[in-house]
């Protein structure tokens, strides 16, 4: 199962980079995340920034990938949940893309045309932050499936 995390971002933080590049090290092989990053729009307002951007994520997806736009409209998944659809959509075959919207956000195109959208949380978060939250949350969701000792949740 391939993961593609695809971002609207610029450079962001060494601590930021830090902290996925260890998670996404630490998945095995049969699960790699890879991170797609493409630029923001500047565009002038934020209708079309979010347009623009939708066209963005969507074209750096693939074709067959499961797509799950994380938003903070979404549904929110416990990380055993989490871990649940993990190995359904292994069983599946399927790759997925999680996108990731820019500062203002995803464009409703996105999220009404995702096989599902994902909410971290009530809080309103960084977007690039959330690049280390879901590399951690996915990495901690294979070691449940492992039942190795790392979730004790």
């Amino acid at each position: 199962m391939q993961f593609s995390l695809i971002t609207i971002s610029r450079r962001v933080p060494d601590w930021i980079a830090s902290g996925y590049n260890e998670y996404a090290r630490r998945l095995p092989r049969s699960c790699r995340l890879e991170l797609v990053e493409r630029p923001p729009s500047r565009a002038d307002t934020p209708d079309k920034i979010r347009a623009e951007e939708a066209g963005r994520l969507l074209e750096a997806a693939r074709r067959s990938a499961r797509v799950i736009a994380l938003d903070e409209r979404g549904e929110m998944w416990s990380t055993r949940e989490l871990a649940g659809f993990l190995e359904s959509w292994s069983r599946d075959g399927d790759d997925v893309a999680l996108l990731v919207g820019g500062a203002e956000g995803l464009d409703q195109s996105v999220r009404e045309g995702a096989d599902a959208c994902w909410s971290l949380s009530r809080l309103t978060l960084p977007h690039q932050l959330v690049r280390v939250l879901i590399a951690e949350q996915v990495y901690r969701a294979r070691r449940i499936k492992k039942n190795h000792t790392y979730h004790r949740g």
